[in-house]
């Protein structure tokens, strides 16, 4: 009797289940844009007011804590899907599919219609190649 094959995902997408999730990772990294940016603002008013010797406040470390607890809320959505954001900035996601036989990445970008690429577990973007 063979072993049984291990998997590094327990979940695996098809192409369509893939697609079919777009619409709701555009609007998760569309969140975490603005929340990136808001806290980066937020890091830039505590470094400013602690640089000067002022005490940080209250509100506004509070404000802070509620956008990493927010920023943490939309990665965690990826994170129960075993969904992997690659590269924020520019949206790279990569699903965990079987392609094959053998386990690989189905790979989306931000600005792509819909997932037309996959590559190996361990080659990432650069060893991309069309379905």
């Amino acid at each position: 009797m063979a072993p049984a094959m291990t998997h590094r995902f327990n979940k695996h997408y098809t192409r369509d289940e893939a697609n079919a999730l777009l619409p709701e990772i555009r609007r998760w990294l569309a969140q975490l844009d603005l929340l990136l940016e808001l806290l980066e603002r937020q890091e830039q008013q505590l470094s400013n007011l602690l640089a000067t010797g002022n005490d940080a406040g209250g509100r506004l470390v509070n404000g802070w804590v509620r956008t990493v607890a927010q920023i943490k809320d939309v990665l965690t959505e990826f994170e129960q899907r075993e969904i992997l954001l690659k590269d924020v900035s520019h949206g790279v996601i990569d699903f965990p599919a079987f392609l094959g036989g053998r386990e690989v990445f189905l790979c989306w970008e931000r600005d792509e219609e819909s997932v037309e690429y996959w590559h190996e577990l361990d080659t990432g973007f650069a060893g991309r190649k069309r379905l």
